[in-house]
């Protein structure tokens, strides 16, 4: 049986424009996109919602990333093995949501120890930015869940390790429909900005052991809103 068809999603407009400007020729092949800050600004949206444009651009060949240097205009095909991550979970995704916990418990507090020692204002800033949001949003999910990709995504940026960041982008679609899952929960938001805003306050400080403590205790509380969600979402 199919399903209603929804409408365009905001990353899917960026897409849309960009490819406009390479079949006109005013993009090609071998030059560099901004970056993801400025084109964020240009689009007047979230840094995440460019982030996914540039990943669908690239699973269609348009663009490849080069770890440290940015994003390309290019002619080549996509690379399935680059999303086999994010398409083998997607089948699974409801089953497998403990699984996308247990995940992000072997990534995510190491990361924020990584970020801490290595972090720059520039991140530490758009960290802020995304907890300042969020605070505005506890009554609105999809405004909510969007900072707090963005909190995660500058966190990952913040190590200055160029995998990191692609390492996450390959669940971000699941991070979401987790966040949003929690959403439902009640004082599900308003837990998680606690536990936000202790690990910027670690990383802000240059603590490792504090932003990795900060961060298991953000998926402990995670864990345990994941499981409430499956039951709100089965009434």
């Amino acid at each position: 049986m199919y399903l209603p068809i929804q409408s365009e999603r905001l990353y899917e407009r960026i897409v849309s424009q960009i490819e406009q400007r390479i079949v006109a020729g005013d993009l090609n092949v071998g030059d560099q996109l901004p970056s993801e800050h400025e084109l964020a600004q240009q689009f007047a949206v979230s840094r995440t919602a460019v982030r996914e444009a540039v990943k669908a651009l690239r699973q269609r060949g348009l663009v490849e990333i080069r770890p440290g240097r940015g994003t390309f205009i290019t002619n080549t095909t996509s690379d399935t093995i680059r999303n086999s991550l994010d398409m083998l979970m997607k089948f699974g995704v409801t089953k497998g949501s403990g699984h996308l916990v247990e995940v992000r418990e072997i990534l995510e507090p190491e990361i924020a120890a990584l970020a801490a020692t290595r972090i720059t204002d520039e991140y530490i800033s758009a960290m802020r930015e995304a907890v300042e949001i969020m605070d505005t949003a506890l009554d609105n999910v999809d405004v909510f869940v969007e900072a707090d990709l963005d909190f995660h995504l500058a966190l990952a940026e913040g190590t200055q390790n160029p995998f990191i960041p692609i390492l996450m982008d390959s669940i971000i679609d699941l991070l979401r429909e987790q966040r949003k899952r929690i959403g439902l929960t009640k004082g599900g938001l308003q837990r998680g900005q606690v536990h936000h805003k202790k690990i910027l306050d670690a990383v802000t400080r240059h603590d490792p052991q504090g932003a990795r403590l900060a961060m298991q205790d953000h998926l402990k509380q995670v864990r345990k809103d994941s499981k409430a969600s499956v039951v709100v979402n089965a009434d």
